[in-house]
């Protein structure tokens, strides 16, 4: 090898170990993503509730539209898109509580206490 080579390779390797370094002190000890994670998926519901709603109301206007039915196509959309965003967003929290009862801790045994008598 080069000398030159010799230099970049010892230089990258500083770099890398800087690099090691620098995130070990500017990563913030204890955090915890739990409660990031809460916040998109709570977003992520409400999107779904909003989003039903609003494909309802284009495919109601759109079945109006070709078929001359206004109002009933507007309201009969908005009506089924509510009916589907409840669906989507219940399916949805129930997927996440599904994963938070699989994640968590089991409850502590509570030991029977023979000494009492009814």
């Amino acid at each position: 090898m080069a000398p030159g080579d010799d230099a970049r390779e010892e230089a990258i390797r500083r770099l890398g170990e800087r690099a090691v370094a620098l995130g070990a002190r500017t990563e913030r000890p204890g955090t915890s993503h739990a409660g990031e994670q809460a916040v998109s998926q709570a977003y992520r519901i409400i999107a779904e509730l909003i989003g039903g709603v609003l494909v309802g109301l284009a495919a109601g206007f759109i079945v109006d539209r070709v078929f001359n039915t206004t109002p009933w196509g507007l309201i009969g959309g908005v009506l089924l898109g509510f009916a589907l965003s409840i669906w989507m967003a219940r399916r949805t929290a129930n997927r996440l509580m599904a994963l938070a009862k699989r994640d968590a801790e089991p409850p502590p045994a509570v030991p029977f206490d023979d000494d009492e008598e009814p």
